[in-house]
């Protein structure tokens, strides 16, 4: 088997010496990395609105129809009289809430925390927007 052996190298070798050494055409790297670039875009998350631009605007126009219908048919305040219902509702509200007094610090916190919730959404979505800008 070691003779085998022998043969089969000196094969290979007179092999190797017949043939060139082959090497990578000049713009090999570009197009490699063309490639993963590629790969990588194609990876790449795009950034979706949950609700799209065409929504908001019909929720918009919806809004508007709405308010405009009602300044312009509204009913009678003989039919309807929704100063009453006011009153009524306005009376049952402090009256549930007359007892309940709120220290300085729980005002405080109610005054403070949407305003913090607004700025850490403002930094969050800027913070999304750069991740997610091609």
């Amino acid at each position: 088997m070691r003779e085998n052996d022998k043969n089969i190298e000196q094969l290979i070798e007179k092999m190797m010496a017949d043939e060139k050494l082959q090497s990578p055409s000049m713009d090999f790297t570009s197009k490699i990395m063309a490639e993963v670039h590629f790969l990588e875009e194609k990876k790449l998350k795009t950034y979706k609105p949950l609700i799209s631009k065409p929504i908001w605007i019909s929720i918009g126009l919806a809004v508007a129809a709405l308010v405009i219908y009602f300044s312009l048919f509204s009913v009678s305040e003989t039919d309807f009289k929704i100063d009453e219902i006011g009153k009524l509702y306005s009376n049952k509200i402090t009256t549930a809430f007359s007892g309940i007094h709120f220290s300085k610090n729980i005002l405080y916190a109610i005054l403070i925390v949407p305003i913090m919730i607004l700025v850490q959404v403002g930094i969050l979505k800027n913070y999304f927007d750069k991740k997610y800008q091609l």
